[in-house]
């Protein structure tokens, strides 16, 4: 049997992707910062970064566990169920939404009663595959709780700001996740999973990521208009666009490169959407 080495905590992150945090994370932290109008306090800060960490920690857990036996005949994640035993992914993963709910509990009476519908969106998304082709947009929706959540976290109350932010994360997710879901596309197919990659074809379903992600930057000027940002905000909207761009010409790339241009330009889109926040409101 193929042993995986390196530490526990190592491969533990490895398991649950804890690099693509970085995806979600400024978006969440964008609609905190422009629902405070500057700087939140510290305490809602913390208890806002720590509910984003536990909550994905718990998310992809539950995917993991979901689809344990079909991640061994997948050739791309087959050395996943290596990483950490199921037992102990079971525990993290009642650890994790157990800390989830008390650190919203901890923000105010509204997060701490939508906290138990925000696992079931993001559980959700693991279980899609069973039964829709859409399974692309559920991954969208799980992330795009996440602007939402700060937002009431800060607010105590759902604006329309967070709202166009959210449609703004589930095209985009939707989009790059599509692209990436051409990898799988033969494994997809001989195994009879849902998705709209095996149900349209990649030449469709890369078209149809091309108009999610024109889709996406509609939605962020739009964010940027509903919740009365800055011009400092709307000159990051170039570098958006050129990183949208530059991402749909991955699919021409080996393997390797996809992962990598896959990982650079979704993590500089969400980047460049944070400093642009942060300049507007903070300086």
């Amino acid at each position: 049997m193929r042993r995986i080495e390196g530490a526990p905590i190592a491969r533990f992150l490895r398991l649950i992707r804890f690099s693509h945090t970085i995806f979600a994370l400024p978006f969440a932290l964008g609609a905190l910062i422009v629902a405070a109008n500057g700087w939140p306090s510290l305490r809602i800060l913390v208890l806002v970064l720590i509910c984003m960490v536990l909550a994905r920690t718990a998310a992809m857990l539950f995917n993991r566990l979901v689809d344990w036996s079909l991640d061994q005949r997948n050739p791309r994640t087959a050395s996943r169920h290596l990483l950490v035993s199921k037992f102990a992914a079971q525990v993290l993963l009642v650890l994790s939404s157990t800390g989830f709910v008390l650190a919203a509990a901890a923000i105010n009476r509204l997060t701490f009663i939508l906290a138990p519908v925000a696992l079931a969106l993001i559980f959700f998304y693991s279980v899609t595959k069973r039964f829709t082709s859409a399974t692309h947009f559920f991954l969208g929706l799980a992330l795009a709780v996440a602007p939402i959540g700060t937002w009431i976290a800060q607010t105590e109350r759902i604006d329309l700001a967070p709202m166009v932010l959210a449609a703004g994360v589930i095209c985009w997710v939707t989009g790059f996740d599509l692209i990436y879901a051409t990898q799988d596309y033969d494994f997809d197919r001989r195994e009879g999973i849902r998705s709209l990659v095996v149900k349209l074809g990649i030449t469709r379903s890369l078209r149809l990521a091309q108009l999610l992600h024109l889709l996406t930057f509609a939605a962020l000027i739009g964010f940027g208009l509903v919740a009365k940002l800055g011009a400092l905000y709307y000159w990051s909207m170039p570098l958006i666009a050129a990183a949208l761009v530059y991402e749909h010409k991955i699919q021409k790339l080996d393997l390797a490169g996809i992962n990598r241009a896959f990982f650079q330009s979704n993590a500089f889109v969400s980047a460049v959407f944070l400093v642009a926040v942060c300049v507007d409101r903070l300086s």
